[in-house]
């Protein structure tokens, strides 16, 4: 059997393989409301019906400041929790398991969504919201975001264990913290945006802080679900986060709780990345061999082939990708027929169209 298509056991969740719908923004929810549509359904949908092992949701916010854009998708009501539900319902009769991504934009929050024809933060009579960050320090072209006080800190926190537990009510296996690409856990992380002088600025065990305190929230919040944490492994600016950071600190969330690592790069600030196929890969291996946890890798990994490689050469567990399932919801299907898996998961409706 191919290294990709062979089942992964987190915890007492089992997984039929090693190819996972990466976490994609839809940018879809026209009431701006938070509540997911028929839209994500059917997106969700397709990639569990195509084979997928684990279907993760776009960064869903924990509260309606936290949303990258309006139009984004939340779980900080029942109602929302209610919705979501009906979506996992059917990723499990696909045979895939869910996992939602909880996040919170920070002072990459209120944007305008990538099709619009304004770029930046969407202002209060548009229906945006005061910026929120570690520090007074703007992403380049945003608004300033108000520095979190202790208070705000604390609410943050909450946060994100209210949105773990109503995670777990609408069914999620999987539960990841998105601490990367620039958003409001990884602002903290980094010293190019946390310029705090208190318990959670300076020092990287301060600025991992409020990180931590997620963590340990969530995981005492989804009891033995499977948490992950994505990861940016590093900033690509001198100065900045980088993977022996992301390494020291993925050693304390797995001590916090954390089953798994997700890791990316950048997001943070404006930089020059050297993007080819699998150029993230060697971030990820750095953290699987330093912290001795289960790692997925993302980043241009478009060849099964090449996904198969990375796995059984043992340098991640599991292969995150998204763009390619944009382009074809059922690689996992094509990537069993090219790689010579024996599979029971193909759709009955679907044996009459085989991959040659």
């Amino acid at each position: 059997m191919p290294a990709i298509f062979e089942p992964l056991t987190l915890r007492s969740l089992t997984l039929r393989n090693r190819l996972w719908v990466a976490p994609m923004c839809q940018y879809s929810v026209e009431q701006r409301d938070g509540v997911p549509t028929d839209w994500h359904l059917v997106h969700l949908g397709q990639f569990a019906a195509g084979g997928a092992g684990l279907v993760l949701t776009e960064a869903t916010a924990v509260s309606p400041e936290g949303r990258i854009s309006p139009e984004d998708t939340g779980i900080w009501t029942d109602e929302h929790a209610e919705v979501w539900a009906r979506i996992v319902r059917f990723l499990h009769g696909q045979g895939a398991a869910a996992g939602i991504q909880l996040a919170h934009a920070g002072r990459k929050a209120s944007t305008y969504r990538p099709w619009a024809h304004e770029r930046g933060t969407v202002p209060a009579a548009a229906g945006g919201w005061e910026l929120l960050g570690p520090s007074p320090v703007p992403f380049p072209g945003y608004a300033t975001p108000r520095e979190l006080d202790t208070v705000g800190i604390e609410k943050v926190v909450a946060d994100f264990v209210a949105a773990a537990r109503r995670s777990v009510d609408a069914g999620f296996d999987v539960v990841e913290v998105h601490a990367a690409h620039g958003y409001l856990l990884h602002e903290f992380l980094s010293p190019l945006s946390n310029e705090r002088t208190d318990s959670y600025g300076g020092s990287l065990e301060n600025r991992a802080r409020l990180l931590l305190e997620v963590v340990r929230g969530v995981r005492a919040a989804i009891g033995e679900r499977v948490l992950f944490v994505r990861f940016s492994a590093t900033d690509w600016t001198e100065g900045g986060w980088n993977e022996d950071d992301t390494a020291t600190v993925a050693g304390w969330a797995a001590e916090a709780g954390a089953d798994l690592f997700d890791i990316s790069t950048g997001g943070n600030v404006h930089a020059s990345i050297p993007t080819e196929s699998g150029y993230q890969v060697r971030f990820a291996t750095h953290v699987r061999d330093a912290v001795d946890a289960p790692v997925s890798a993302v980043g241009l990994i478009t060849d099964p082939e090449a996904a198969e490689e990375i796995v059984r050469s043992g340098r991640a567990d599991a292969i995150m990708m998204a763009r390619e399932f944009l382009r074809d919801p059922h690689i996992v299907l094509r990537a069993a027929a090219q790689l010579g898996a024996t599979i029971d998961y193909t759709p009955p409706q679907y044996l009459r169209a085989p991959f040659d």
